[in-house]
């Protein structure tokens, strides 16, 4: 089931502008709120389904929030867990960075933090490989091109005589992004051969590619080629607002998804954690649904205590329903909700895909770490390690506890796990590449740690893209919404999430003629491409 392009995408744009671009339907609606009384339900409480909610709530719709989970957030969610000492303390599933040009979920803190203060820049955020290799993403200029030219120019591992070999053809697809012409030329390829393809150096394509790649929690060989080819352009190729990001000042859950839950109550949002939706049919009447309940306790792999068993349990019916749980959620409901019975469409959500898992580790050591680290950076070429994120330098919790004991909070990630690893090789291999690249916390000794390894975020396998579900459904009242949903425009991970929660809002509530949310995005074309 091929996405198609809503109306408010087609037509001129300043493709070349390099400025974010907003996108509106043409006749859109004026009404500030609803002009009847409207009911949704919102299954899953990540960053899509508040989103979703938000707006909702904000145009007069008497919204219920369903999430399986005790707290808000889904998988950028933070909980509390306690040290040896008793100490609590917030633990998440590891770093998230926060980019400019995520343009909606900006929108969407700006509701609890209008001057986003719970946010810190980074100075910049090298790349670390073996032998004390390094690459430095600060001081680069913010337009795209130029950015791009400065960022090889400064790479030591690519050279004049590396130049004349690429692959010019298959470069000059990174400049020409265009959904549908990119979707059709390289969806079924996979991210490993475009890049083999484009016949960079080894070390060069590491350090500038592969750990680019696998932050998206996919290996390059079971990545389409387009879904990289749009997050080159997201992130770097049509992205005007430099490659430096944000980080949060605080645990998620203090800064983010506790006042996001205050702010939705305060719309008179119900916000109903530990429970899940497993079936939604069509009410009796032929018009809005009934979502069917039952209760959970789970909360980052371990059971919540103290939350009653009946909790969250029932039904609950509505005029409108957004799903914004996680893929297998997804599935689950839809497998066992015969009322949702297109075809095309029930075979499209069966056919989403999870990718490998990935795995955190933090430790808080009984050092400090060497002045001068950065308080995050990538890694490539060190085993299964993927980031080292320094939480005392940049987390208040976290710096905090550093200050008054001495130490320094470590956190290591992998995002893409092979399959043959298991739990201990990972922890130890994590380990390693930690003492390898800081040889400072060789000695250190580690008064605590968490380890998670989970496998929940969304596969972008080849040939995948062109029938991933989008926002609309073929059902009246029902929108998608999820960071593994296909928009209509360059968008990833957090943004991706946030976006398709104004999106499925809005799609809703077009039947009554309501102010849509405005949506704002990246040029939707590389500079290369051609204008239609």
């Amino acid at each position: 089931m091929a996405a198609r392009h809503p109306a408010f995408l087609r037509g001129p744009e300043a493709l070349l502008s390099l400025r974010r671009e907003r996108h509106i339907l043409p006749a859109a609606g004026t009404l500030e709120r609803v002009p009847e009384p409207v009911s949704a339900v919102v299954v899953g409480g990540g960053l899509a389904g508040i989103a979703a909610a938000a707006v909702l709530a904000e145009r007069g719709v008497g919204v219920t929030l369903v999430e399986a989970s005790p707290v808000l957030g889904g998988r950028a969610a933070a909980w509390t867990d306690s040290l040896a000492d008793g100490e609590p303390f917030q633990m998440e599933r590891g770093f998230h960075a926060f980019f400019r040009q995520y343009y909606n979920l900006r929108d969407l803190l700006r509701r609890i933090d209008p001057e986003l203060s719970m946010l810190m820049p980074l100075e910049d955020y090298p790349i670390l490989g073996p032998n004390g290799e390094s690459q430095s993403f600060a001081g680069l200029p913010r337009r795209p091109l130029a950015s791009i030219i400065a960022l090889v120019r400064r790479t030591p591992s690519f050279g004049l005589r590396d130049l004349l070999r690429i692959n010019g053809r298959a470069a000059a697809r990174m400049l020409a992004y265009e959904e549908e012409s990119t979707v059709r030329r390289s969806d079924d390829q996979s991210a490993d051969a475009y890049l083999d393809a484009l016949r960079f150096p080894s070390a060069a394509r590491r350090m500038l590619f592969d750990v680019f790649a696998h932050s998206f929690f996919n290996p390059e060989t079971e990545m389409s080629a387009a879904e990289l080819l749009m997050m080159f352009h997201f992130y770097f190729m049509g992205n005007p607002e430099g490659l430096i990001f944000d980080v949060a000042r605080e645990p998620f859950s203090v800064s983010i998804f506790e006042p996001l839950q205050v702010y939705l109550e305060g719309l008179g949002v119900s916000v109903r954690t530990g429970s899940r939706a497993r079936r939604v049919e069509r009410r009796p009447s032929g018009s809005g649904w009934r979502v069917s309940l039952s209760a959970e306790a789970a909360v980052g792999g371990n059971v919540a205590q103290g939350l009653s068993a009946d909790v969250g349990a029932g039904s609950i019916e509505a005029d409108l329903l957004v799903l914004a749980p996680t893929v297998p959620g997804l599935q689950e409901i839809v497998a066992d909700s015969a009322d949702l019975d297109d075809p095309a469409w029930r075979t499209a959500v069966a056919e989403l895909r999870l990718t490998l898992p990935f795995a955190v580790l933090r430790q808080w050591l009984d050092r400090p770490t060497d002045p001068g680290r950065h308080p995050f950076a990538g890694t490539t070429g060190i085993g299964p390690l993927d980031n080292i994120s320094l939480y005392h330098l940049f987390e208040g919790e976290s710096a905090r506890w550093a200050e008054r004991t001495g130490g320094s909070v470590v956190e290591l990630h992998a995002y893409a796990v092979p399959e043959e690893m298991d739990e201990g090789d990972v922890r130890r291999r994590l380990v390693e590449g930690l003492h390898e690249l800081y040889p400072e916390t060789r000695e250190a000794r580690v008064l605590e740690e968490r380890f998670l390894m989970r496998q929940d975020c969304p596969a972008f396998g080849p040939g995948s893209m062109a029938n991933r579900p989008g926002v609309a459904t073929p059902f009246p009242g029902v929108a998608v919404a999820g960071d593994f949903v296909r928009l209509p425009f360059p968008t990833a991970l957090m943004e991706r999430a946030a976006a398709s929660g104004f999106l499925a809002a809005n799609h809703l509530l077009g039947r009554w003629g309501v102010r849509p949310e405005p949506i704002w995005s990246v040029p939707l074309r590389g500079p290369l491409a051609r204008r239609r």
